[in-house]
């Protein structure tokens, strides 16, 4: 749920993803996302939108979108387009537990954990 950047958060998104795509698009009144849903990847599929009431909360990293790439160039496209004006958590590297792994939140807030299995 964003506060009136879901639009630009879809067109990042559809950008950095290849086979993203974004189906239902619903829009308000006022220009805003009433709701879609985002194919991000075969298998991870999202509902988005913007609050129409103002809130204090916004996204956490107690919740991340988890990412399994096919090898490290589609992490690093990823990486680059999803990290940029975002906040590193864990930046790219061997942690043990996969090839290359890196935790960011986007320049949206939604956080990320980009994974190259072992």
């Amino acid at each position: 749920m964003f506060q009136g950047a879901c639009a630009d958060a879809l067109a990042l998104y559809t950008r950095v993803f290849p086979d993203a795509r974004v189906e239902n698009l619903q829009h308000a009144g006022d220009g805003t996302v009433r709701g879609a849903t985002l194919h991000l990847t075969p298998t991870l599929s999202v509902r988005v939108s913007d609050s129409p009431p103002v809130h204090s909360f916004t996204f956490t990293p107690s919740t991340s979108l988890f990412v399994d790439c096919t090898d490290t160039a589609e992490f690093e496209t990823l990486y680059a387009g999803l990290s940029d004006g975002g906040e590193i958590l864990m930046p790219p590297g061997d942690y043990g537990f996969s090839v290359r792994f890196a935790w960011l939140n986007d320049r949206h807030g939604v956080s990320w954990q980009l994974n190259v299995p072992a």
